[in-house]
């Protein structure tokens, strides 16, 4: 399976990269072909401009250069994943921003949806499982992200991942570098 991981950080030395390492690391050990999108590093812009804005009148129009290559990069994969901080219990702007431009009316909702199998989106999270359960901050996020974005565009196979306390100590990296990487080697292997 060819599979497009996208990743959402401003540090490379920051534990949601170490995170995007051993996930595709388990990707590769089981022969899927992975590409990873850097957003910050790509220098991708997330700002919606009016070039960009959906066309609801016409099957033709064509998008800047810009989304149209990424709409190209996208269409090339089968599978999707998502791995970056949660902040403010929800993706970072420039994967929203990424989604508004790229995920386009003609791409992947109107007309036409997007043919990946599955998308699987690992969220660090600084704060506890119990204090997203009790908020119910998990459940908003999974249903966001699961039913609102993924289902919306055609992905029926979705699963949102919550990697809890980031910024306690709790766990050390090597737990969220195991973890990360079953979620790779299992990625095809299972229903998300």
């Amino acid at each position: 399976m060819k599979v497009l991981t996208i990743v959402a950080h401003p540090r490379e030395d920051s534990l949601t990269f170490q995170v995007l390492q051993s996930f595709t690391k388990g990707l590769e050990d089981q022969g899927h072909v992975v590409e990873v999108l850097d957003l910050y590093r790509e220098n991708f812009n997330p700002v919606l401009h009016e070039v960009d804005e959906p066309d609801w009148e016409s099957r033709e129009y064509r998008y800047s250069d810009e989304v149209h290559q990424e709409i190209e990069r996208l269409q090339k994969h089968d599978g999707l994943a998502f791995v970056f901080p949660v902040w403010w219990y929800s993706i970072p702007v420039i994967i929203k921003g990424y989604i508004d431009r790229v995920c386009n009316y003609g791409v992947a909702y109107g007309y036409n949806k997007l043919s990946h199998q599955k998308a699987l989106w690992i969220g660090l999270a600084g704060g506890t499982k119990e204090h997203f359960q009790k908020y119910e901050y998990d459940t908003m996020i999974e249903r966001h992200l699961n039913v609102s974005i993924a289902n919306y565009t055609g992905i029926r196979d979705s699963r949102v991942e919550l990697l809890y306390s980031t910024l306690s100590g709790k766990m050390n990296l090597q737990d969220y570098q195991t973890i990360a990487y079953e979620l790779g080697k299992n990625y095809a292997n299972e229903s998300l």
